[in-house]
């Protein structure tokens, strides 16, 4: 759910009221909490860090003075959160490929692969000044659709589930209610 609030923006007198880093929290809450996952700390620390650099975008004319500035600033303070995803599609490949869910790993690894073009493209659209700001934008948003609709549908995958309690962790004991709390 986290990427999801990460993807959509609902604006209000030019404040997100959705803020991405609401969203980066529940996608490295969602990261601590799954199973054995390849690359977790890796995916974890390039969550923090597109969660901070959420916080700086968040906040109200920045995005918007980095745009006016060049273009590329805005790109730049974007990669952060496009390294992100990429190491969530490569750990959550290497989960998947681990537990043998082949087809799982190969879309997550399409995943990753749109993600790590959205990431470049934006250079060669700003170096050469073409009209390919469209396709730009469509394989961004290609590839962010596709790893949340992967997330979703794989959440219920074994390999994909948080992770069992420690060993010697339980839940509190419960008591029988006494008979006159029965009603």
């Amino acid at each position: 759910m986290g990427l999801v609030i990460v993807a959509v923006a609902a604006r209000a007198g030019g404040v997100d009221l959705l803020p991405d880093p609401l969203g980066w929290c529940l996608v490295l809450y969602g990261v601590q909490q799954l199973g054995v996952l390849p690359r977790r700390s890796t995916a974890a620390a390039l969550v923090v860090v597109a969660l901070g650099a959420s916080v700086v975008l968040w906040v109200p004319g920045v995005d918007g003075w980095l745009a006016d500035h060049d273009d590329s600033l805005l790109w730049a303070a974007s990669l952060p959160q496009v390294a992100a995803v990429v190491a969530l599609t490569v750990a959550l490949a290497g989960a998947a490929g681990d537990a043998g869910d082949r087809a799982a790993a190969r879309w997550l690894r399409w995943a990753r692969t749109l993600t790590v073009v959205a990431g470049v493209l934006p250079v060669v659209v700003l170096a050469t000044g073409t009209a390919s700001v469209g396709v730009m934008l469509l394989v961004g948003l290609v590839a962010l659709v596709l790893t949340i609709v992967l997330t979703f549908r794989y959440a219920g995958r074994a390999w994909a589930r948080p992770r069992p309690a420690a060993p010697g962790v339980q839940d509190a004991p419960t008591r029988p209610l006494p008979d006159d709390a029965r009603g």
